[in-house]
């Protein structure tokens, strides 16, 4: 602990504090104060012959003041320095300063920064020359230097979210000093250990004239796992300081940074690692981007997660007929069961194989299990095999099917004999089997040993040199159970038994519910492109983490990441922590190694001695000013006492009426003229804020087009009464927007009509309508000519053009039509199409992962489903606008009343949309839906 301390650089100027008492006797008198005498004469000849009086003391107060103002000048001539240093730097080699700069020293860097910048300061009052070497930087110039070049070097350094590189450093430092012995060797330490645990061994070696330990990091802590599990999120955390017990919240966020989930971790005093868990529905879970430790804004205490911990998709196929009398008896109910928790399983509507394998990796599966399914036609192996080279995962079950189909299967792992064995049963020598332990190299390894399962008729393998190796399970006498092989990018995984439980009792066990999870997950999250990238290919990074744990775009210096197989990627220099790959799918590439533990720094052994100093608390200050400025303020008092005492001030008199009629003055100006210093406090619309906040009102953009803005007016009183009129829905008048000043976290959704001879809006107000749209709220964009602008044609108009150019400065999500099942067709009226003026345009909106997106990862909204963003041609305002009589204003094209009567429906539709989100999509709805459809 480091502890306040004082010395006087000019100790002795003490010795005038003796004069102290001589200084009281001087200053005990003071000039008598003067009287004021009346002018009547007989007064003045009375008091002609007045005896001689000497003057009367001083208080003692007083003097005691003088007494105080004499002392800190004293004092501050003797230049009292608070804090200070001594300079005990070894001048019989070069200052060498070995520096941590890694994640662990974020959070306390300019205390670091300040202690080393004092050892600057000794080295260049000694004339000692400087080798300062970063060990977490990717490359290390240890060559001596003067003071100030060291100093230029320290401003420049930054910590690196990365473990220290102490070997490298090192071997640099030794290159640099030639065998030139160190004066002092200064270890800025954040006190973790990286991998090596002898760097203090190897400082000491270099046989330095002293050896300094500074700083550490107790308080270190770090994520090194997260499993997504059945039921939460775990989470493996190690600390470095193991002395008492500690508790640490845990936060999950979500793609946008928002805060979505949290959980705890303990640790019992004497731990250094311990798992916590953040408990959420896996569909939450699924939003999970990254999770990090309250109040430990470090690299270290933040854990990326990707498309590996995600939801997965999963197509499910049977070679035979479901029996729903019979459920126990279907291939897949067992599979179902186990995966229902944790995949979305999909599965297709065809019998015939040709048609439902098409329809089902259209669907763009993650993995597609196929149950006792043998010969598949022709046409079919093309798109799987394509399929699982761009990245899927194909598991079969065998059965009976599968037995009897040809051994040149090339949608098998391994070469498989004609026929399946049985074991046990009256033709049989054998019995069951039970299952052997999962090798090392399995996924499967680290499940309990199975107990209790026995394998009754099973598919074998043809034995080859590399069957060992594609084995992920066995049984008890060596033949196979679960075999694997990579192609592509993708895996096809064989169970060597049936699905249901005819063959084996392993599909209503336990184990086999793990086994689909843990193959699940080792799928590829997102489903695969009909068309992959080719084998090997790099991913460049997109999102890196920096010291403080926070993802930034700075991608300059990080080389492409190159996944290879078997082998688990680790950060270093070169390929920093973060996400690599693009917005459509990335890897996350974490700080710290699986389960990795934090150890201090090793300092048992040493050949030299070495001392352990803390990081500088506190820079050195001065006292002078201060005491200087304690002496001129006691100056400035003692000369108001004496002026009062003399009675200087009972002379200067104001008259109460000037005084009065002064204050008055100022009061009836301050009054009258405004207050311009905070003219400008209040922010652009506030004065309309609070007549706003009484109803819902539907808002729209002002375009400054006179025609444009009066139809966006009076379509929105139109849906307003409509609204009022037809549902329990009574919104406010409708309300125009200037996007770049007024406030539009007000409205659920604005209407935006698009025309191309409107100004174009400042890059500040896109930056508004883009926080807007982030923070919940929806903008309709309408084009106003019918004209589809986002179906690929290449044929554009101009108000579609203007759309483009205001689009290209949104984040905004991929975006589709309305699907036919979304809760905007259901919300309120049940609609197939969403006319206005025009019925030729469809309504875009946020594309959801469930309806088809290629990449289920992307920033995905979780405001109840609702998209941020409406996108249509079809005038919705011009069909709804109306006069003060209630007549419409524009005809629909063509002219169809039952049009407009739509057009209405569709904007109450999007309103109950905007305003209970996906309430109507709960399964609850289901039978009065069908009712109200007539079935």
């Amino acid at each position: 602990m480091s502890f306040l301390s004082l010395v006087f650089a000019n100790p002795m100027m003490l010795a005038a504090l003796v004069a102290l008492p001589a200084i009281w006797w001087l200053l005990r008198l003071t000039p008598p104060r003067p009287v004021t005498e009346a002018f009547p004469p007989l007064r003045i000849l009375a008091t002609v012959l007045k005896r001689e009086e000497t003057p009367s003391k001083s208080p003692w107060w007083l003097t005691l003041l003088r007494m105080l103002m004499a002392a800190a000048v004293i004092l501050a001539i003797s230049d009292p320095v608070l804090n200070p240093r001594a300079n005990t730097l070894s001048a019989n080699g070069p200052l060498v300063l070995f520096v941590d700069n890694s994640w662990a020293t974020a959070p306390d860097w300019e205390r670091r920064v300040n202690t080393i910048d004092a050892l600057l300061a000794d080295a260049e009052s000694r004339d000692v020359p400087v080798s300062i070497v970063f060990t977490a930087d990717r490359e290390h110039n240890a060559v001596p230097t003067s003071p100030d070049d060291a100093r230029n070097r320290l401003a420049a350094a930054a910590p690196q979210p990365l473990s220290p590189d102490r070997k490298a450093a090192f071997t640099a430092l030794a290159t640099a000093l030639q065998e030139t012995p160190p004066g002092t060797i200064a270890f800025i330490s954040d006190g973790v250990a990286s991998g090596e645990n002898d760097v203090m061994a190897d400082l000491a070696s270099l046989s330095p004239g002293e050896l300094r330990l500074i700083g550490g990091n107790p308080e270190a802590v770090a994520i090194t796992a997260s499993t997504n599990e059945a039921d939460a999120m775990s989470i493996s955390v190690s600390r470095l300081d193991t002395a008492g017990a500690r508790v640490l919240p845990l936060t999950a966020y979500d793609i946008r940074g928002r805060a979505i989930a949290s959980g705890t971790v303990s640790f019992n005093a004497g731990e250094g690692t311990a798992r916590g868990a953040i408990t959420a529905p896996f569909e939450l879970r699924n939003d999970f981007s990254r999770i990090g430790i309250d109040g430990q804004a470090t690299a270290g205490a933040t854990y990326l997660l990707d498309d590996g911990f995600r939801r997965r998709r999963v197509a499910l196929l049977s070679g035979e007929a479901r029996d729903q009398s019979q459920p126990l008896l279907s291939p897949l109910y067992y599979i179902n069961r186990a995966l229902a928790p944790f995949a979305d399983l999909v599965q297709p509507n065809e019998a015939d194989l040709a048609v439902a394998i098409p329809e089902l990796l259209s669907q763009k599966p993650s993995m597609l299990i196929m149950a006792d399914i043998g010969r598949l036609p022709d046409e079919t192996y093309g798109p799987l095999g394509q399929w699982i080279e761009n990245g899927g995962t194909l598991i079969r079950f065998a059965g009976p099917r599968l037995a009897a189909a040809p051994a040149e299967d090339p949608l098998v792992p391994v070469t498989l004999r004609q026929g399946e064995r049985a074991l046990g049963g009256a033709l049989s020598w054998a019995e069951p089997q039970p299952l052997a332990d999962y090798p090392a190299q399995s996924p499967f390894a680290g499940m309990p040993k199975p107990e209790g399962i026995l394998v009754k008729r099973q598919v074998l393998a043809e034995p080859t040199a590399d069957l060992s190796s594609r084995t992920w399970a066995s049984l008890a006498d060596g033949t196979p159970l679960v075999t694997t092989k990579t192609q592509g990018s993708g895996r096809i995984i064989l169970f060597h038994v049936s699905a249901e439980a005819t063959w084996s009792n392993l599909p209503i066990s336990g184990a086999f519910v793990e086994m689909l999870r843990r193959s699940v997950q080792m799928s590829r999250s997102g489903g695969v492109a009909s068309e992959g990238a080719p084998n090997g290919q790099t991913l460049a990074p997109y999102r890196l983490l920096n010291a403080d744990g926070v993802l930034v775009g700075e991608t300059a210096r990080a080389r492409p990441l190159e996944p290879r197989a078997g082998a688990t990627p680790v950060a270093d220099a070169e390929h920093p922590p973060g996400l690599y790959g693009s917005e459509e799918g990335f890897t996350a590439l974490n700080l710290l190694a699986a389960n990795a533990e934090l150890m201090p720094v090793n300092t048992e052994g040493l050949s030299l001695a070495y001392t352990s100093e803390p990081l500088l608390g506190a820079e050195t200050v001065s006292l002078k000013p201060a005491l200087f400025a304690i002496a001129l303020t006691l100056a400035l008092v003692d000369t108001l006492v004496v002026l009062f005492m003399a009675g200087t001030f009972s002379r200067v008199r104001l008259s109460r009426a000037a005084a009065a009629a002064a204050i008055l003055a100022a009061f009836s100006v301050a009054t009258l003229v405004p207050d311009v210093s905070h003219a400008d406090d209040s922010k652009p619309g506030d004065e309309n804020i609070l007549s706003r906040l009484d109803k819902t009102h539907l808002a729209y953009v002002v375009t400054g087009e006179a025609d444009v803005d009066r139809i966006s007016e009076r379509g929105l009183a139109g849906l307003t009464d409509f609204l009022t009129y037809r549902t329990t829905l009574e919104p406010g008048p409708p309300v125009g927007l200037d996007i770049s000043r007024d406030e539009l976290s007000l409205y659920s959704i604005i209407y935006w009509p698009i025309s191309a001879n409107a100004a174009m809006p400042s890059p500040q107000a896109i930056s508004r309508v883009d926080a807007y749209m982030r923070a919940g709220g929806t903008v309709l964009f309408d084009t106003r000519d019918q004209f589809n602008s986002l179906s690929g044609s290449a044929a554009t108009s101009q108000n579609a053009e203007r759309l483009q150019a205001i689009l290209a400065d949104l984040d905004i999500p991929p975006l589709e039509p309305v699907p036919t099942d979304n809760v905007l067709t259901k919300s309120f009226y049940l609609l197939s199409s969403f006319p206005g003026r025009y019925t030729g345009s469809p309504l875009w909106i946020e594309a959801h992962p469930d309806n088809g997106a290629e990449d289920a990862g992307r920033p995905a909204r979780t405001g109840d489903g609702v998209s941020p963003i409406m996108i249509t041609g079809n005038d919705l305002a011009g069909a709804w606008a109306i006069d003060g009589n209630g007549a419409p204003l524009l005809p629909t094209v063509p002219p169809d009343e039952m049009q407009r009567e739509y057009a209405f429906r569709a904007g109450v539709n999007i309103m109950m949309y905007m305003l209970t989100g996906n309430y109507k999509a709960d399964q609850v709805h289901i039978p009065a839906l069908l009712e109200r459809l007539g079935q």
